[in-house]
């Protein structure tokens, strides 16, 4: 096989066996496994640490989604068994990231850089970008799985009063713990693949260390930012039927905080291109 065909056959090979993988184990329906699919052998074709911070993303929070499911059934009226996603979900969770690898690609090809604004201000805003969305959705998503698991009362994060489990803006000292830890684990895994990935200056090299703390600042970003959209812009209330946290009104349904203005995937959407944006522009500052 000719050399500039063995990355893309790779990249297919490894999305095709993740994608009927986790459409096996209900972490994502035949819609969301498509387009999984799609999204996965592009970002490994274009770059292999491109798609390990996807793969990182996924694994980790497909994981955790998994953590605790009993208790999430009984709080969580839109459970779903597995956690399964949709198509939906896996485009504004990594729609964002796939057009700047697109772009990367058309810029650079497969060519592996380092965070260096002063070789390409273009390409270190794209890298900073993409680790930005997945420091992001890594963050929203280990907070809210493991932050519902706290024993810790939450706190709308408007007001830090109280809140019922499961209610949209409500925060715990562990869930922002967990979004450092989600967003620091995508930094790592960028910096640790390219000390084998890329041949720049040693100065260049050391610095790419500080990918790390950026990645956890990130991912409390993404989180907090999640969190005061969905305190303020997205319906909470609890159902004194179903006695759980619902997202949308009704005559059983009593409010509990935010506007029928934002549902859940445009929240994340919004939450997503916000630190996208300031993360690249921190790489460039950084870096």
């Amino acid at each position: 096989m000719e050399k500039h065909l063995i990355q893309p056959a790779v990249a297919a090979l490894v999305s095709s066996v993740i994608a009927i993988r986790a459409h096996k184990r209900k972490s994502l329906n035949l819609s969301g496994a498509i387009s999984g699919f799609i999204v996965m052998f592009i970002h490994l074709a274009v770059n292999y640490r491109f798609g390990a911070m996807l793969l990182v993303f996924f694994f980790t929070c497909s994981k955790f989604t998994l953590f605790g499911e009993d208790r999430k059934r009984k709080l969580d009226a839109d459970f779903k068994e597995g956690g399964q996603r949709d198509w939906i979900q896996v485009l504004f969770n990594s729609g964002i990231a796939t057009l700047l690898v697109l772009t990367a690609w058309k810029l650079i090809g497969s060519q592996d850089k380092c965070l260096d604004s002063k070789e390409s201000r273009t390409i270190t805003s794209l890298i900073g970008g993409i680790i930005g969305q997945y420091c992001c959705c890594n963050g929203d998503t280990w907070s809210s799985e493991l932050g519902i698991l706290s024993n810790e009362e939450p706190r709308l994060i408007t007001t830090f009063k109280p809140v019922r489990r499961g209610t949209n803006g409500g925060v715990t000292k562990a869930g922002l713990l967990a979004a450092a830890a989600a967003g620091a684990v995508i930094g790592l895994t960028f910096v640790v693949l390219g000390f084998f990935t890329t041949k720049c200056t040693s100065d260049v090299t050391v610095k790419q260390l500080l990918v790390i703390p950026l990645s956890a600042l990130a991912g409390v970003c993404g989180s907090v930012i999640d969190s005061l959209l969905g305190a303020t812009l997205q319906f909470s209330g609890f159902c004194t039927v179903r006695k759980k946290v619902v997202g949308k009104p009704g005559p059983t349904v009593k409010r509990i905080s935010g506007l029928t203005v934002l549902d859940n995937n445009t929240v994340n959407l919004v939450s997503i291109l916000l630190t996208t944006t300031i993360t690249s522009f921190a790489a460039l500052y950084i870096f």
